[in-house]
């Protein structure tokens, strides 16, 4: 009769809860006391109450008694059972009374209901952070305690959750029950597919009230926002550097330790990050995931795919304060920029000369090593660039793909055309900073540069003559040669 009268005659002492039932009471009391009366006879680990030692034996002996019968998932707990029949039905019938939100698990609302009211009653007694969770709390003492009681027992890893064990094991059992309905990709954890959905429905729920930016991933909100704090509490011991995320600190640790866990069986080649392993794969694989809409190419990388857009949009969003000059991809102006900074961070451990690109040291080192990597495959030739590769081919096949719109001259590079326009356009972008004189072409700029500077940069290993222009030492050596000019 007191479900009815809600009559709850049975108070604590200690904290004022009141009770129905003076068993429930009793049971309540050993939370203040910390007795533990009930002990499992083949762990030693004990409980309050003797269901819950029931229940616990359940683990040692594996007897789900409770199935679904819709599925055939087995549970040891009818409460589970109860909880599970309602992803089929989909009741929800623990509602918010704040926002509506329904869920269909009591235990889910009162966690909700704390972040309307903030309540973090849980608290660390080493670090004082606080949370909403008992769980939380006992898993994050773990960090302070070193502890993971949860191991692979295929491969010995061990963890702190007991959840992330269960998502380890699919690693080896290949597992992924959970699958969108959309385009058929599967999971092995249900919050990446709740994730991966949002590529579908476009859904961003989380926004930054700062900016306005918003996120599919609560994760991705939280790391955004220290960019308006400027924390970052991720620090390298070794050099300083800090960082707001720990997957970038993780990373950044690595120059330092030289690590690569991450190794291309077929090529050997190692990785210091999952996902530039991921993306070297491809290479072997021929994979390109990320198709253009309007001309059908394949990309490797969405990046790429995003940049390519931009060549049918016209899109330059990326625009030179000094000259205005625009660009597509952000990389591109910060190359652009050490034009007019002079700067040229790229620095050559062998004769000490300096680049404003990285691509230019890497191709200059090989002037050193005399490396050429990249052969054509008709007449045996070599060269440094992949590109030169390319341009060479077209000697062979005869290809001209780059046609001026005025008078129909076709150029087997796109360089090429673009000094050829200049013939039409009359320009001459390339100043001499010394006597004003304009060029149409860059290389000529710095040929011209010589004149003022002496430098001559091409010597005669022979007689030690030096000279401006590569083409004259050329003629030179023919005279030790002996070879007609």
């Amino acid at each position: 009769m007191r479900t009815h009268t809600c009559e709850k005659p049975f108070t604590c002492v200690t904290c004022g809860k009141s009770f129905s039932h003076k068993h429930v009471l009793t049971q309540h009391m050993m939370i203040h006391t910390g007795e533990k009366p009930f002990s499992c006879v083949t762990c030693g680990k004990s409980f309050s109450i003797k269901q819950s030692l029931t229940y616990h034996m359940m683990t040692h002996t594996g007897e789900k008694p409770f199935s679904c019968v819709n599925c055939g998932k087995s549970f040891s707990i009818k409460q589970n059972l109860t909880q599970h029949m309602m992803i089929h039905t989909g009741e929800k019938p623990f509602s918010c009374v704040t926002c509506g939100k329904s869920f269909n698990q009591k235990q889910s609302l009162t966690r909700h209901m704390m972040t309307h009211t903030s309540e973090k009653p849980f608290s660390c007694v080493t670090c004082g952070k606080s949370f909403n969770r008992k769980q939380s709390l006992t898993q994050h003492m773990m960090i302070h305690t070193g502890e993971k009681p949860f191991s692979c027992v295929t491969c010995g890893k061990s963890f702190s959750i007991k959840q992330s064990l269960t998502y380890h094991m699919m690693t080896h059992t290949g597992e992924k029950p959970f699958s969108c309905v959309n385009c058929g990709k599967s999971f092995s954890i249900k919050q990446h597919l709740t994730q991966h959905m949002m590529i579908h429905t476009g859904g961003k729920p989380f926004s930054c009230v700062t900016c306005g930016k918003s996120f599919s991933m609560k994760q991705n909100l939280t790391q955004h926002m220290m960019i308006h704090a400027g924390e970052k509490p991720f620090s390298c011991v070794t050099c300083g550097k800090s960082f707001s995320r720990k997957d970038f600190f993780t990373q950044h640790m690595m120059i330092h330790t030289g690590e690569k866990p991450f190794s291309c069986v077929t090529c050997g080649k190692s990785f210091s990050r999952k996902d530039f392993f991921t993306q070297h794969m491809m290479i072997h694989t021929g994979e390109k995931p990320f198709s253009c809409v309007t001309c059908g190419k394949g990309f490797r990388h969405k990046s790429a795919l995003t940049q390519h857009m931009m060549i049918h949009t016209g899109e330059k969003p990326f625009s030179c304060v000094t000259c205005g000059k625009s660009f597509s991809i952000k990389q591109k102006l910060t190359r652009h920029m050490r034009i007019h900074t002079g700067e040229k961070p790229f620095s050559c451990v062998t004769c000490g000369k300096s680049f404003n690109q990285k691509q230019s040291l890497t191709r200059h080192m090989m002037t050193h090593t005399s490396e050429k990597p990249f052969s054509c495959v008709t007449c045996g030739k070599s060269f440094n660039r992949k590109q030169s590769l390319t341009e060479h081919m077209m000697i062979h096949t005869g290809g001209k793909p780059f046609s001026c719109v005025t008078c129909g001259k076709s150029f087997n590079r796109k360089q090429s055309l673009t000094e050829h326009m200049m013939i039409h356009t009359g320009g001459k972008p390339f100043s001499c900073v010394t006597c004003g004189k304009s060029f149409s072409m860059k290389q000529k700029l710095t040929r011209h540069m010589m004149t003022h500077s002496g430098e001559k940069p091409f010597s005669c290993v022979t007689c030690g003559e030096s000279f401006r222009h590569k083409v004259s030492l050329i003629h030179h050596l023919r005279r030790h040669t002996g070879e007609k000019q």
